[in-house]
C-alpha cells in the first residue's frame, strides 16, 4: 500500500483544489494536543523519527494518482496535478523523549500549501497514537519505582504495526525488554519472553512440562506456576530447579489471581527452598495503577510484565491532536470554531527550569534561562540532523521527568503543569480574532444591508482573546 494514498480522501481533495487554485505559496500547519487526557499529568513526545523518514520519501507516483482518481470517481487526467508531488518544506519539532504539556505544538509543518495538507492524516496517526502509548509506559516506569518493567503487548495490541510501535517507544521511556522479536532485533533491545499455560497443557504433567522447558532452555529460565494451582506450582517450580542446580538469574511468572498475597507467599517457598535468588515476575492485566498498588504495598514482585492496557493505552486510547493551519503566504490566520479555537501564528516553547513553559512567536527573543524546545530538523525537504537514537532520547526522557514537579508525576490524581503564552502570542490572537470578527460582520451587513457593519457581537468581543487553552502571561 502507497504511504502517499494512505491518508483521508479530504486531503487529496484540497490538496488537487489549492494545485488548481494556485494556492501553492508557504502554510505552516502546527500538530498539538488540545486538552490532557484524564489522569495524565503530562506527554512524552514520540514518533517524529518514523514521521521524518516518511516526509523524505513522499511523492505521489502515476500509480498513486490512479488510486486518487478511482477514489475520488474522476479520471486520471482530473488528477494529473498531484503527479510528482513531494514534500521540500521544513520541519521544527520537539524531539522523541522530550516532555510536553498542554496545549505546547509538538511540531510544525512549513511547505507549500498543498504538500503541507496532504501529510496531515500521517503525521496525526503516527504522533497521536505514539505520543499516547509512550505516555502511558511512562507513567508504568514511575509507578515501578526502579523495578524492571516489560512490554508484552504485541499479541493484544491494534495490529502488528502498533505493536512495533509500542515495543519502540516503551523501550525510549525506560523499559527493560519486549517480548516482540522483531522490536527487540530492530532496536537493539532485550527480549524477554516465558512459556505459555499451554505449553504446560500439553504436557498434561506441570513438572514434567518444566523438566521438559529447562532442559531446552540453557542458562536462566522463566516458569509458569499459576496454570493449575499457583502455590503448588511454585513448589513444583523449585523442585525443578533445585533438581538441576539452576538458580540464578531464573524466575517465576504469576499471570493472574491477587497479585499481592501470591508474590508474598510464592517469594516464601522459594527462600524456604533455598532460591532466594530466583525472581518473581508478575504480568496480568497490569497498568500504572496495579503496579503503583503493588510496589506501595512492597509486594516482593522483582519484574512487571505489561502487555494490554499499555500498548492500548487503554484508559485514554486517544489523544484531542489537532492539525491546524496557523499561517498562510506569512499572514496568520486562525479557527473560531467553539471550543476548538487555535492560536495563530509560528510557535515556539521556551522552557525554563522545572518546565516552567512559556508558548511564545517562534521569533521571539529567547530570553536568559530560557531554551527553545522545538528544533528544526528538517529544512527543503530534507533532514538537517542524524538520525536519532533511543538511547538519546530516553536521556532526554530522564532530564524532563527529573524536572517535572512531583504533582505532575503522581499516578493518582496528578496535576499537570499548565504553560503560560507570551504577551506577543497573546496580541496577536487578539488581534487577529478581532479582524476576522470585523470581517464576518462586514459580509452578514452586506448580505442583510446592516449600516453597522464591523462591529463585533458584544458576547464574542467580551471573549477572551483567541479562548487560548493555556494561562496567559506577560512573561516573555
Amino acid at each position: 500500500m502507497s504511504h502517499a494514498t494512505t491518508t483521508d480522501l479530504y486531503e487529496a481533495t484540497m490538496a488537487l483544489s489549492y494545485l488548481r487554485e494556485g494556492m501553492t505559496r508557504q502554510a505552516t500547519f502546527s500538530l498539538f494536543v488540545r486538552d490532557l487526557p484524564r489522569g495524565r499529568g503530562f506527554l512524552v513526545s514520540a514518533g517524529l523519527e518514523p514521521i521524518l523518514g516518511f516526509l523524505t520519501e513522499f511523492e505521489v507516483t502515476e500509480g498513486d494518482a490512479r488510486d486518487f482518481a478511482s477514489a475520488l470517481g474522476r479520471s486520471e487526467q482530473d488528477v494529473q496535478a498531484l503527479v510528482g508531488l513531494r514534500f521540500d518544506g521544513e520541519v521544527r519539532a520537539v524531539p522523541e523523549g522530550r516532555i510536553v504539556l498542554h496545549g505546547e505544538p509538538l511540531l510544525e509543518i512549513t511547505a507549500p500549501l498543498p504538500q503541507a495538507q496532504i501529510v496531515e492524516t500521517w503525521l496525526l496517526s503516527q504522533i497521536s497514537h505514539q505520543t499516547a502509548v509512550a505516555s502511558k509506559a511512562a507513567r508504568c516506569v514511575l509507578a515501578a519505582a526502579d523495578h524492571p518493567v516489560i512490554d508484552f503487548s504485541l499479541r493484544r495490541g491494534h495490529g502488528p504495526e502498533a505493536g512495533m510501535q509500542a515495543a519502540r517507544v516503551s523501550a525510549m521511556v525506560g523499559f527493560a525488554g519486549t517480548s516482540n522479536v522483531a522490536a527487540a532485533l530492530r532496536w537493539k533491545t532485550p527480549a524477554s519472553g516465558t512459556m505459555a499455560h499451554s505449553y504446560i497443557e500439553a504436557f498434561g504433567d506441570e513438572e514434567a512440562a518444566f523438566l521438559a522447558f529447562a532442559r531446552s532452555t540453557p542458562g536462566p529460565v522463566t516458569l509458569l506456576v499459576d496454570t493449575y494451582d499457583t502455590v503448588n506450582g511454585v513448589m513444583t517450580a523449585a523442585r525443578v530447579l533445585n533438581t538441576l542446580h539452576r538458580g540464578s538469574g531464573c524466575a517465576v511468572r504469576l499471570d493472574s489471581g491477587d497479585l499481592g498475597a501470591l508474590a508474598r507467599e510464592t517469594r516464601g517457598l522459594l527462600d524456604r527452598s533455598g532460591l532466594p535468588e530466583v525472581a518473581v515476575i508478575a504480568s496480568g492485566g497490569l497498568d500504572e495503577y496495579r503496579i503503583n498498588h503493588l510496589v506501595r504495598s512492597n509486594a516482593p514482585i522483582d519484574v512487571y510484565a505489561v502487555g494490554t492496557k499499555v500498548g492500548t493505552s487503554s484508559d485514554a486510547p486517544y489523544l484531542d491532536s489537532a492539525y491546524k493551519l496557523v499561517e498562510y503566504d506569512g499572514k496568520p490566520v486562525m479557527k473560531l470554531s467553539a471550543a476548538k479555537v487555535t492560536a495563530p501564528g509560528r510557535k515556539q516553547i521556551l522552557r525554563a527550569d522545572g518546565l516552567d513553559d512559556v508558548i511564545a512567536l517562534a521569533d521571539e527573543e529567547v530570553p536568559d534561562g530560557r531554551e527553545q524546545v522545538l528544533q528544526k530538523v528538517m529544512s527543503e525537504g530534507r533532514r538537517i540532523t542524524e538520525p536519532d537514537t533511543l538511547a538519546r532520547a530516553h536521556q532526554r526522557f530522564l532530564e524532563d521527568l527529573a524536572a517535572l514537579p512531583r504533582d505532575a508525576r503522581r499516578i493518582e490524581e496528578p496535576k499537570p503543569p499548565l504553560p503560560a503564552t507570551s504577551a506577543r502570542l497573546s496580541k496577536l490572537t487578539s488581534d487577529v480574532r478581532s479582524q476576522l470578527e470585523k470581517d464576518i460582520e462586514q459580509r452578514r451587513a452586506r448580505r442583510t444591508g446592516r449600516r453597522d457593519a464591523g462591529v463585533p457581537h458584544a458576547s464574542r468581543a467580551a471573549d477572551d482573546p483567541g479562548q487560548l487553552s493555556y494561562r496567559r502571561s506577560g512573561r516573555r
